[in-house]
């Protein structure tokens, strides 16, 4: 962590000097904004604590909740929205009070007493080592306590307006063309499945008008609605109880997440966090599309008495239900993520994300995390415009990106909870699940996301030169040593949400190549450095440039590299000193991600996915790279 570079700090460093709209914040809404955001779930909390590291954009978050979420439906955290905490700065502390999923127990009918379960395996939830994070189970309402404090303490101060219900929109002309309605509510608490709406009372409707409007309100969301949108797919037919619980029991495995497939039905066991609560989603079994939906009024008592039977000769005592529910599992995605289609200038205004788009079965853990890189992938473009760093055509790549990323998770959920259905006879093996799970284990995890080519993703004409980096896919962190302190730290750990691309220039073996691209990188007209820098801003406000060296640490001289890795910050303008790395004997980088030993240069956009692969000895290519897709300062 970084700080004094703007003077001594003896408060919390975590709390960023308030700037720009974060000076003043009203505590009304204003009439005029850029970025209205109607809803405070995952997603719309994600985008919410992007923009908030963009002082100059007036960013509003409404939310007809009187207060924060209390109970969330959703628990599992994936290990790629872990590194996505890292970056928004709570990686470590969720982490404490999060349960740690190490391993998954799975149960079966025992071959000498099929009513019985007995367990037949184990499998570790990380053997490939995709990730040096874990995988989590956390309340949902935690995850969204973290982002808004985040954004609270950013420098435009940005925090969640309680109170207000979104009531339709349209999409006109001018500079604010979002003409937004909204009406001042009380009496709501929870949020999706968990809504409670007694005693609401509602005041006036008014109007606002937004340059975006971001609609982050969930699957029946009335922005999706008022575009025109809809959720298209299927039913599956079949249900499932979820309940929270605090048992009492003899199941030998209730603090391991565990995967059950008995005669009776299938049970996704996950234990939560605190050491005492429990998360089991039952099998109901099939459903009637013609009876009204019928099972979702089944008693809480029935859906204990079906997970005892499941879980025979083990029996459960239910001692406390903090939250239950009954849902029938549906796969939907939306027809459009924005409103380019009908927007009188052919530009998205309107975004959707999160649930609002993509709505599938809880037992891949993935709804919140997916609705997270939604937000985050949202939220640093729309920075970008609004502060004039970027056309608004980058703003068409969420769409592109995030609607091919929807469908590949509508079709990976539908495979899995069809599995997770089936009766012991229907399998191929008695070990089907269990591969199944092991083999698709990176998709879940968050890591099978790749962007295709576009302005913001190059071509992979160079993508030999560091083949461990793949073009379109998250940057994997690598352990390093930071020269200037001999401090080991994963490389990637100093990619923070702060809006900033990253540049990482792998040393050829001499340095030569190296000295010649950082002075072209800093001195050349033809520099995005000297193209795309906002005048009198820091060297590093723009790109983040890091040398990554070949050597051990104590054979680097950071003296001898050229200025650029020591760039000065702040009104004092003191010497940055971390941003020249070396590879660590053993564990070399440039073996670890097959860098080229002549160098390479890897950018990775804010959200941390790889966009270029670049060679060093070209530097000219970098700035071809940003032409498209950065304005001129």
């Amino acid at each position: 962590m970084q700080f004094h570079h703007h003077g001594y700090v003896s408060t919390d460093p975590r709390v960023q000097p308030a700037a720009g709209v974060g000076l003043d914040r009203p505590e009304e809404l204003p009439a005029e904004i850029d970025v209205l955001i109607v809803g405070s779930g995952p997603a719309g909390i994600t985008a919410a604590a992007q923009l908030a590291q963009f002082p100059n954009v007036v960013t509003r978050t409404i939310e007809r909740r009187d207060g924060r979420l209390v109970l969330g439906q959703a628990d599992g955290i994936q290990a790629r929205s872990v590194e996505t905490f890292q970056a928004f700065g709570f990686a470590e502390e969720i982490i404490k009070e999060a349960y740690r999923i190490t391993e998954t127990a799975f149960w079966n009918p025992d071959p000498e007493n099929p009513e019985n379960i007995v367990r037949t395996g184990f499998t570790p939830d990380d053997p490939q080592g995709i990730s040096e994070f874990p995988h989590l189970i956390v309340n949902q309402a935690r995850v969204i306590d973290y982002f808004a404090e985040y954004a609270r303490r950013a420098p435009a101060r940005g925090d969640v307006d309680y109170g207000y219900e979104f009531v339709g929109l349209e999409v006109g002309e001018g500079e604010y063309p979002v003409e937004v309605t909204l009406r001042r509510v009380s009496g709501y608490s929870g949020a999706g499945i968990n809504t409670v709406d007694s005693k609401i009372s509602t005041g006036e409707e008014f109007t606002v008008r937004a340059k975006y409007v971001i609609g982050a309100d969930g699957a029946r969301s009335n922005v999706r609605r008022s575009i025109g949108g809809s959720l298209q797919g299927s039913a599956s037919l079949h249900a499932w109880g979820v309940m929270d619980v605090l048992p009492r029991t003899d199941f030998p495995d209730i603090r391991k997440k565990c995967i059950i497939n008995s005669e009776a039905g299938s049970i996704l066991h996950i234990p939560r966090e605190g050491n005492h609560l429990c998360r089991i989603y039952v099998d109901l079994g099939e459903t009637d599309e013609n009876d009204g939906g019928k099972v979702r009024n089944t008693p809480l008592e029935d859906v204990i008495a079906q997970a005892n039977a499941i879980l025979h000769p083990y029996t459960l005592e239910v001692r406390d239900v903090p939250w239950h529910s009954v849902y029938e599992v549906a796969h939907r995605l939306t027809d459009r993520f924005d409103d380019a289609a009908t927007s009188p200038d052919g530009k998205g205004r309107v975004f959707l994300m999160g649930d609002a788009c993509h709505t599938h079965s809880a037992k891949a853990g993935q709804g919140m995390n997916v609705s997270m890189q939604d937000g985050w992938n949202l939220g640093w473009k729309l920075g970008y415009v609004l502060e004039g760093r970027s056309p608004d055509s980058l703003l068409k790549t969420y769409s592109d990106e995030r609607q091919v990323a929807a469908k590949n998770l509508i079709d990976f959920d539908l495979e899995w909870s069809t599995l997770m259905a089936k009766k012991p006879e229907e399998f191929d093996s008695p070990s089907q699940l269990r591969d199944f799970y092991v083999q698709t284990a990176e998709f879940p995890a968050g890591f099978m996301t790749e962007y295709e080519q576009s302005m913001l993703t190059g071509g992979k004409e160079h993508q030999a030169l560091a083949a461990g980096f793949p073009i379109g896919k998250r940057f994997k962190s690598v352990m390093t040593t930071r020269v200037a302190d001999a401090v080991d730290i994963h490389i990637g750990h100093h990619h923070r949400s702060d809006g900033r691309f990253r540049v990482y220039a792998f040393a050829d073996a001499s340095g030569e190549r190296l000295a010649r691209w950082a002075e072209w990188l800093r001195t050349a007209d033809e520099s995005p450095i000297k193209r795309f820098t906002p005048e009198g801003a820091d060297i590093d406000a723009i790109f983040d440039v890091k040398a990554i060296m070949q050597q051990e640490h104590h054979d680097v001289d950071i003296m001898a590299l050229d200025e650029l890795f020591r760039p000065l910050s702040g009104p004092f303008q003191l010497v940055d000193y971390e941003k020249i790395y070396a590879a660590k004997p053993g564990d070399d980088i440039f073996d670890q991600r097959e860098v080229d030993r002549d160098g390479a240069v890897v950018v990775v956009r804010p959200d941390q996915y790889v966009s270029a692969i670049l060679p060093l000895d070209a530097p000219e290519q970098l700035g071809t790279y940003f032409e498209s897709l950065l304005l001129e300062q």
